[in-house]
């Protein structure tokens, strides 16, 4: 049974992470572990938290739609591709251990740090374009199915890699990447929820605060764009290297 007072401390989290995840992703970071400590079985915290990052990432992804940051039409076979990487993501994660990836992704978050804060690409400029929308579905599948399988860091690959394949400038990444990440999560929330696999309640009163939280960071995302985009990645990629590398070797 759930305190009552962790639905109101849960929902403050989440107004937290909303706004983190609307800016340069990485929320789940707090999250999670807030979600465990309160004593919720893992798979039923998994996803509880696709519930709530679900909602926070939709109202994102509305405000930075409305200023005519996504390309919709553009990108919607990658956004269906990232729907069965991320089913395909949570039917793994049912049948694998999480424990080898914790150890990897780490060294991927290292490398996605070191390209954010070193590569002369990550500005508000468009640049040239190594893949097309379709060359690039293969990528976002890939990092739909990581985002149904684990999950952590999955808006930062999103945004590095929009930026170094499709030449995006670093606002409209980050736009797109609320695209493509809304979309994982629907697939995730339908699988958790056809599962059982989901505390409704709890999920609407953290939904509520993402939603808050998405609302407020994608505005002042589109406001400051790269010089506040750019170092909040860096942050969020390395605070979440040192969090999964303690919990590994804890």
């Amino acid at each position: 049974m759930i305190e009552p007072w962790l639905y109101p401390a849960l929902t403050a989290v989440a107004l937290l992470t909303g706004f983190i995840d609307a800016i340069a992703g990485g929320g789940g970071l707090i999250m999670m572990p807030a979600l465990l400590v309160s004593g919720i079985p893992p798979i039923q915290a998994l996803g509880t938290n696709k519930l709530q990052s679900m909602c926070g990432t939709f109202v994102a992804m509305l405000n930075y739609g409305r200023k005519g940051l996504i390309d919709w039409r553009a990108n919607l076979g990658t956004a269906v591709v990232v729907f069965a990487g991320a089913c395909a993501g949570v039917m793994l994660v049912r049948r694998v251990a999480a424990e080898t990836l914790a150890l990897i992704i780490p060294l991927f978050l290292l490398a996605n740090a070191a390209y954010i804060l070193f590569s002369p690409r990550m500005t508000d400029e468009d640049a040239h374009q190594r893949l097309s929308a379709r060359g690039y579905a293969p990528v976002g599948g890939a990092i739909g199915l990581y985002d149904g399988f684990f999950g952590p860091g999955t808006g930062s690959f999103f945004t590095s890699s929009l930026v170094a394949l499709r030449g995006l400038g670093l606002t409209r990444a980050t736009a797109l990447t609320k695209f493509f990440n809304w979309t994982s999560n629907v697939a995730s929330v339908l699988l958790f929820a056809l599962g059982g696999d989901i505390l409704w309640l709890l999920g609407a009163c953290m939904a509520a605060g993402a939603m808050a939280g998405g609302w407020l960071g994608s505005h002042t995302a589109m406001r400051f764009g790269a010089r506040l985009i750019r170092p909040l990645l860096v942050v969020a990629s390395l605070a979440l290297t040192a969090r999964l590398l303690w919990a590994w070797f804890a």
